[in-house]
């Protein structure tokens, strides 16, 4: 673990250049980033039709019968129940489950051919604070995890969100990922960055930035107000606003958790996600405050990312090879 920052650093000296053209950059980025995922759904779609068609949407289809099957059993003679129960284990076994390998890589070392992807390379974790780290997400998952899947289940069942029945159709749940991802960019944004002023960090946020080279539970490392406001409020929000199935909420609940756990882990493994922007986040603190960077570069939040050595690791690893060995850091000046 890095040495704790109280203050933030001075932002990037470069000029932000016309917010017009910022904007546009901005609109770009975003078409770019959602428009990938939509070809690669859609070639996935044209591809293997038959078996989409099959395992997804329609009624009789594989996903369709364990939905029912489970619904059956479990939910039917209570949607409430049922709505919170899965909300909450549902997350929590994705989370430990997604954490487990990275909690075992950084306590055992083990499998070392996973060390070379290792952003910062020259950090080594500090058992004691990850002892401290293990309490905390522990009481945010089960006290305040407890509290807001109350809330969110309430807020469905009041919304008409479908508990049971027909699952949505493929090209449904693809629109409404779509929405939930640009919703959470949005509030996660203007929260996260709220957190960093100066009357809000010392009391809050820093609790998160303790950790300049986090791992992956640091996802949920965070004051518990922040936790609530910050981490959970915003992925819940598309789905209470759309009225989606339960069915889309869970899937949509187990990406964010994916994404988030895999933009603290450390490491920038082959074909996984680009963890760089964030992670430039904890080591910075004040570049790359969103999920997507939509709107970072719209508010020139992510100047000092773009012109550093981590913007141009800033992809997805398609070799074997590091891209700390693609894109070697400059040696560092030998003091005269």
């Amino acid at each position: 673990m890095g040495t704790e920052c109280i203050t933030e650093p001075s932002g990037a000296k470069e000029t932000k250049g016309p917010k017009s053209v910022r904007l546009l950059d901005s609109v770009k980025k975003y078409l770019f980033v959602m428009g990938s995922c939509l070809l690669l759904f859609a070639a996935a779609r044209n591809s293997f039709h038959w078996q989409v068609h099959r395992i997804w949407g329609a009624t009789g289809s594989l996903w369709q019968s364990y939905w029912d099957f489970i619904y059956d059993k479990l939910g039917r003679d209570n949607d409430f129940m049922f709505c919170f129960a899965a909300m909450w284990v549902v997350s929590g076994c994705v989370f430990w489950l997604a954490n487990a390998f990275f909690m075992m890589l950084d306590i055992t070392g083990i499998p070392q051919c996973i060390k070379k992807y290792k952003i910062q390379e020259d950090v080594q974790m500090d058992m004691q604070q990850f002892k401290k780290t293990i309490k905390l997400v522990l009481f945010n998952q089960v006290v305040i995890g407890l509290v807001f899947c109350y809330g969110v289940t309430w807020s469905f069942i009041k919304r008409g969100n479908s508990i049971g029945g027909e699952l949505p159709s493929f090209h449904w749940v693809l629109f409404e990922i779509l929405v939930f991802s640009l919703v959470e960019e949005f509030f996660f944004y203007y929260t996260h960055r709220l957190l960093h002023h100066p009357r809000l960090y010392k009391h809050i946020h820093k609790k998160h930035h303790e950790w300049t080279a986090p791992i992956g539970i640091v996802a949920i490392y965070a004051h518990p107000i922040e936790h609530l406001f910050s981490n959970i409020l915003p992925p819940a929000l598309g789905p209470l606003l759309m009225g989606s199935h339960l069915a889309t909420a869970l899937l949509w609940f187990s990406i964010a958790l994916l994404s988030t756990t895999i933009s603290h882990c450390g490491y920038h493994l082959p074909l996984f996600p680009s963890p760089e922007a964030h992670d430039y986040h904890h080591l910075k603190f004040n570049q790359n405050y969103g999920v997507l960077g939509v709107l970072d570069r719209l508010h020139g939040t992510d100047i000092q990312f773009r012109n550093s050595k981590q913007y141009q690791r800033h992809l997805m690893l398609l070799s074997l090879v590091p891209l700390s060995q693609q894109y070697p850091s400059s040696p560092k000046k030998k003091p005269e």
